[in-house]
């Protein structure tokens, strides 16, 4: 086995130019949308601002984190190691959410 056939093995999938021009497009759009959506009073005063702002940034950060922190391309284990972790902090903040939410009624 030569050194270049052991150097292909291990190279991975990364996006391209036109991928990451996509993304950052992308990205753009929603962060104009969430700063958009804030300067309409009635959709501030609803109960659907906080939610759609969440889900927003939540699309952002997958998007960033897939694709610009290449997780997207890493081995399985990469993922499952930020992956479990993201989860248990997630249902910390809603079991705090949940226990505290008569302080902030």
């Amino acid at each position: 086995m030569s050194s270049n056939s052991a150097h292909s093995e291990e190279a991975h999938e990364h996006p391209t130019w036109s991928t990451y021009k996509w993304i950052a497009l992308w990205l753009t759009l929603i962060t104009v949308v969430e700063v958009w959506a804030y300067y309409i009073p009635a959709f501030v005063a609803s109960n659907y601002f906080v939610p759609a702002l969440l889900i927003m940034s939540a699309v952002k950060f997958t998007v960033v984190v897939m694709y610009y922190m290449h997780l997207k391309y890493d081995h399985a284990l990469f993922r499952k190691l930020f992956v479990g972790p993201l989860i248990i902090a997630i249902a910390t903040f809603f079991a705090l959410m949940f226990v505290f939410r008569k302080m902030f009624q």
